[in-house]
């Protein structure tokens, strides 16, 4: 199937999901034919491929199951324990769910199936806004991490390092996009992203699409240094310093803009104003960045909030064809030629809230053709890269198809949940308390920008405990927040979250929930602590249940106000 251009993109898409169910089995059976023979497999299908026999005796396993195998790779010892294909590097995963970030092997063949996958996901888009790499530049932040190099010479990096690490990047980069290699590369985080908004901002008027957003308490220091062009004096890293050197020159009249701009009463649309010929905004806003929707539409008034791609560090999985749509209508098709996808479903064990099944292995794996619209699924892969019928920990729900091809809605993650005694909050539940709680916050000038929780077990019986970081709207101060009004939030919190819960407050066997609400940066120093241990800047997600002690600590050390529910939700 050759491409030309994003029409050529599009027709892959129709001929691959309409033929999904023989493209699903010519990928496995590629799968087999060429691994059969590695250790791991062997162990199962004695050298044999046939379809049945690999649903029926191949383990349903998680990372913990095949990191021995992995680990063993990157101590030197020959992939083929565990595919066929020799191992090129590994992927690193983000880490923030709670654990340490997990190695991924990677191959030349996944990589080539990358590059396709970049290509088929962008042509949707391309179709809605045209070619944005002709109409201009991308403003988007990006950050890369130090490589790690494992005992077998093999590098471990995060998939977007890698990304920047490769030839084909660095030479489109000075056309495509506004940042220059150094600022990606910064070792600190705080210098790559202040360059990367200043280089962003002076080629304001080339820039047809944004890729991240801002924060404000920088801004007023930018347009300074456009003024005066040069660099900050606490801008020390030696390569975003040569870069800028190449750019800078006095603009004071651009510089007046951007500061008359950033001292509007109200930043509403302010993205609009900083990028005038910017056509969408590129992001995620699934999952646990649904909570920052709002706050995007506000800034980023009449542009839209694209979401391109479904995929994770284990695998290639969907595309949004649909690019135009509402963030909280984001469906993603799947490419039945990226990987080999089937699907434990899962049950609503208590009102909204899902949860798997009490038998995973009583539980009979769905293909992905077969699946039902409008039910819950954790996603498990099998690629070219050394993973069979693996859990991913990704809940997806059917919300229909495209030709044969089933389109999915992230749910959420299946391991963040809070538990006292066999309740089992999800996220999901979390997510939609919160959105109760905080509509009473809205109408009285204050906005939450940010939530965590975690279990408090410290006395008996424990309970949930909310971080919560708050701010004014045009000048309001936290100061100003009626504890009376919080109380009200905690309970809102409580009356929203599932039966279970509300019957086991009822009977103490669970205490009132508690909320703190710490000081503004408080979040901000939580994702840079994560960065220091090693998580990318583009590949932080803020964990919604705490489970590190230190992340606690931080979290902590800035409340500013607690506040509890007074009665039990029933």
């Amino acid at each position: 199937m050759a491409m030309n251009g994003y029409e050529g993109g599009l027709k892959m898409i129709e001929e691959l999901t309409t033929n999904a169910e023989q493209t699903q089995d010519e990928v496995l059976r590629e799968i087999l034919s060429r691994n059969v023979g590695t250790g791991y497999l062997m162990v199962f299908l004695h050298g044999q491929t046939e379809k049945w026999l690999f649903k029926k005796n191949v383990l349903v396993v998680t990372y913990e199951d095949l990191k021995p195998f992995i680990d063993r790779i990157a101590n030197r010892e020959t992939s083929e324990i565990l595919l066929a294909k020799p191992v090129t590097g590994f992927y690193l995963s983000s880490g923030t769910s709670g654990r340490q970030p997990k190695l991924m092997p990677v191959t030349a063949e996944y990589q080539k199936k990358g590059a396709l996958y970049d290509t088929l996901s962008q042509s949707p888009t391309m179709r809605h806004f045209g070619d944005i790499n002709q109409a201009g530049k991308r403003m988007e932040l990006m950050f890369a991490r130090p490589e790690i190099e494992t005992p077998s010479g093999l590098k471990a990096a995060s998939v977007l390092t890698s990304v920047y690490n490769e030839s084909k990047f660095r030479t489109i980069l000075p056309k495509l996009y506004t940042s220059p290699i150094e600022t990606i590369f910064c070792p600190d985080p705080n210098q790559g992203l202040y360059c990367q908004l200043l280089f962003g901002l002076i080629q304001r008027d080339e820039v047809v699409r944004v890729g991240s957003l801002f924060a404000s308490t920088v801004l007023r220091e930018l347009s300074y240094d456009i003024k005066t062009g040069r660099l900050s004096d606490w801008i020390t890293d030696s390569g975003c310093r040569n870069a800028a050197s190449l750019v800078m020159k006095p603009n004071p009249e651009q510089a007046d803009l951007i500061e008359n701009i950033s001292n509007c009463k109200s930043w509403e649309g302010i993205v609009t104003k900083l990028w005038p010929k910017a056509r969408y905004i590129s992001c995620v806003c699934t999952g646990v960045m649904r909570q920052y929707i709002a706050e995007l539409e506000f800034y980023c008034r009449g542009l839209p909030l694209v979401s391109t791609f479904y995929a994770c560090s284990e695998a290639l999985c969907g595309i949004n064809l649909e690019p135009l749509c509402k963030p909280c209508d984001v469906s993603y098709t799947f490419l039945p030629n990226m990987a080999y996808f089937e699907f434990l479903p899962v049950e609503n064990d208590h009102d909204e809230s899902i949860e798997m099944k009490r038998n995973d292995e009583d539980t009979e794996l769905v293909d992905l053709v077969n699946v039902k619209v409008g039910q819950c699924y954790e996603l498990v892969v099998s690629t070219c890269a050394g993973l069979y019928r693996y859990k991913v920990g990704d809940v997806l729900m059917v919300s229909g198809f495209y030709n044969n091809a089933p389109q999915f809605q992230f749910v959420e993650r299946k391991n963040v949940i809070l538990n006292v005694d066999q309740e089992k909050t999800s996220e999901t539940d979390l997510f939609k308390a919160v959105i109760e709680a905080k509509a009473l916050l809205d109408p009285l000038g204050f906005i939450l920008t940010e939530y965590t929780s975690y279990v408090d077990t410290s006395s008996a019986p424990g309970h949930y405990v909310l971080f919560w970081e708050i701010k004014g709207k045009e000048g309001k101060h936290c100061k100003e927040l009626d504890p009376k009004l919080m109380v009200e939030c905690c309970t809102r919190m409580e009356e929203s979250l599932h039966y279970t819960y509300k019957i086991y407050r009822k009977r103490n066997i669970i205490a009132a929930l508690e909320t703190r609400v710490v000081k503004q940066g408080s979040f901000e120093a939580l994702m840079d602590y994560y960065v220091s241990k090693g998580t990318s800047l583009s590949q932080y997600k803020k964990p919604n249940c705490i489970k590190s002690e230190e992340a606690l600590k931080i979290l902590d050390s800035r409340v500013i106000g607690k506040y509890f529910s007074p009665k039990s939700p029933l």
